[in-house]
């Protein structure tokens, strides 16, 4: 099996439509591969490629085991660990070329948690009513480049509006197969270097790239907002960067204070594990982000500051700055290749400067001496008389960076 479409969903509840959207690739030419996630009913108007009873014992149990499980929430979960096993090793295999996936709640996080699985520029689309409204995306979306399809109806019958949505869907896949293509490993010579950015550190990311340019590298950025700093490092276990920036470190804040920033627990330490060249800085760690108007109330009576109408940061304070320096400095102690800090010491985030609402220098201190005490001696320390946010920063980062470089070549 080679080149196939794979089309995953829950075939005892949306077995017509799932027929549809297979019936529509065969039109292209393609070759779908149907996968039933489904959990209790038979598939209605389909035979699956592969049924829900062979993913229960691919995930080396029985579909009978699964629907008894001790309640609904259970049996998805261990339905969607399955289809994901499957469809990886699939990929392993290079079995497959694209994905569409069909679900209301259940079926949409279980069939998107699938596509995940599939390389960067492989079409992927999950179509589902909670792509859209106040529902999370990261179940749909997760750090890939899924396409998420508002169905706009539920998923339940065939009609003008829901056939439109599965036909452009299945139109979508083929020309991405036409005309689009895979991510590519990185080819001889290129020198990309990822960097993290956010809203607060936009002039300095933008005045470091011509500096980069010169010197040979290409600056991949990357947003640094729960979502990019994990699928940053993700890409470089993959291999696509000679070095990262790490120049806006906000979502380590969140890890440990919350907000919508949330990365996960390896977050900066996966360049050092690899042994990643990498200068790092710690932007933006001052502030955690809420949405708009969701703001926890014990945190109301902080410093706040309204970024954009939809979202406002919320300054951490000195016992909080103090603990994520050690945090800091912990995941940075893990690296095996050569790290720098670089510290603007007039300010890390736009409204931290003299007269901003965050502008708090002893809280700032408290995280700098602590970080700098507990990292290890060799990584070195270097102060910037610059706010983290002036272009000239981020020139002095962008050449502390290529001067490590050079070191690294002799």
């Amino acid at each position: 099996m080679k080149d196939l479409v794979l089309v995953i969903g829950t075939l005892d509840t949306k077995g017509p439509e799932v027929a549809y959207v297979r019936d529509k690739l065969k039109e292209y030419g393609l070759n779908p591969y149907v996968i039933d996630v489904g959990i209790l009913g038979e598939p209605i108007g389909i035979t699956p490629d592969f049924s829900k009873a062979q993913l229960a014992q691919f995930g080396g149990t029985t579909i009978e085991k699964v629907q008894n499980a001790g309640s609904r929430g259970l049996a998805v979960e261990q339905m969607r660990e399955f289809v994901i096993k499957k469809v990886s090793e699939m990929v392993a295999n290079k079995e497959v070329i694209g994905g569409i996936g069909l679900g209301g709640a259940e079926g949409g996080v279980m069939t998107a948690a699938a596509l995940m699985a599939l390389p960067i520029g492989a079409p992927k689309i999950v179509i589902s009513p909670i792509a859209s409204g106040k529902h999370e995306f990261a179940p749909l979306v997760g750090t890939t480049d899924m396409m998420t399809m508002h169905s706009i109806v539920d998923i339940l019958g065939l009609n003008d509006i829901s056939k439109t949505i599965f036909d452009n869907a299945a139109a979508a896949v083929y020309g991405m197969i036409q005309k689009g293509h895979q991510l590519a490993k990185p080819k001889p010579g290129t020198k990309a270097v990822a960097v993290t950015m956010l809203g607060n550190t936009n002039t300095a990311i933008t005045a470091m790239q011509p500096l980069m340019k010169e010197a040979g590298y290409e600056l991949v950025v990357f947003h640094a907002n729960g979502v990019g700093g994990p699928a940053m490092e993700e890409l470089a276990q993959a291999g696509q960067f000679v070095g990262i920036i790490d120049f806006t470190t906000n979502e380590m804040a969140a890890n440990m204070f919350g907000g919508i920033h949330v990365a996960n627990e390896n977050r900066l330490k996966v360049a050092g594990r690899l042994g990643l060249p990498q200068v790092v800085v710690p932007g933006c760690v001052d502030f955690i982000v809420f949405h708009a108007h969701t703001v926890p109330a014990e945190l109301k009576d902080r410093p706040l500051y309204n970024h954009n109408p939809e979202y406002w940061l919320v300054r951490l304070d000195g016992e909080e700055m103090e603990k994520l320096a050690k945090k800091f400095a912990d995941s940075l102690n893990e690296s095996k290749g050569a790290v720098k800090v670089a510290i603007p010491t007039k300010g890390i985030s736009i409204p931290n400067k003299v007269g901003g609402v965050f502008f708090d220098p002893a809280a700032d201190k408290k995280f700098m001496d602590q970080m700098q005490n507990d990292l290890k001696d060799d990584i070195e320390v270097e102060s910037f008389e610059m706010h983290v946010n002036d272009a000239q920063f981020g020139i002095a980062v962008g050449k502390l960076f290529i001067d490590m470089m050079n070191k690294e070549k002799k």
